[in-house]
């Protein structure tokens, strides 16, 4: 498989797979219809492919501009790379207002879902090299 197509595989299954994982576990942390989970986990995933995309274009335009392109450590590019997590934010009131829950259950709901990803992205990665192999540039 083509460096190519084996991202454009990989990031479609993930997603795909994760709608129903993060859809699954949404379902079972907060007591909602199947339907209802499924479709703010899509709702979610894109939001936060929206939100990755926005991201990922102003930072490289930022740091384009930054007299040193080398990584370091100093703020305000560490800092920069955190915002990425204000996705959390942005999805806190909506899923309060979606499940219908206070801001603390959903602060709680999000919590469970940065896990199961967590765990998710390691199976999932892990499955996904068993079954294709690992990427040419690691052969």
């Amino acid at each position: 498989m083509s460096p190519a197509l084996r991202k454009i595989v990989y990031a479609v299954s993930f997603e795909l797979i994760g709608i129903l994982v993060a859809g699954l576990g949404l379902k079972f942390m907060s007591g909602a219809e199947t339907d209802s989970s499924l479709v703010f986990a899509a709702l979610s995933a894109t939001l936060a492919m929206v939100w990755s995309y926005l991201f990922n274009s102003v930072f490289e335009a930022w740091e384009a501009r930054q007299p040193s392109r080398e990584a370091d450590l100093r703020p305000p590019r560490p800092a920069c790379r955190a915002v990425r997590g204000g996705l959390t934010l942005i999805l806190l009131p909506l899923t309060a207002w979606w499940f219908q829950v206070g801001l603390l259950t959903a602060l709680w709901l999000e919590a469970g879902l940065i896990v199961l990803f967590l765990v998710y992205t390691w199976v999932f990665t892990w499955s996904f090299d068993r079954l294709f192999g690992l990427p040419q540039a690691l052969r």
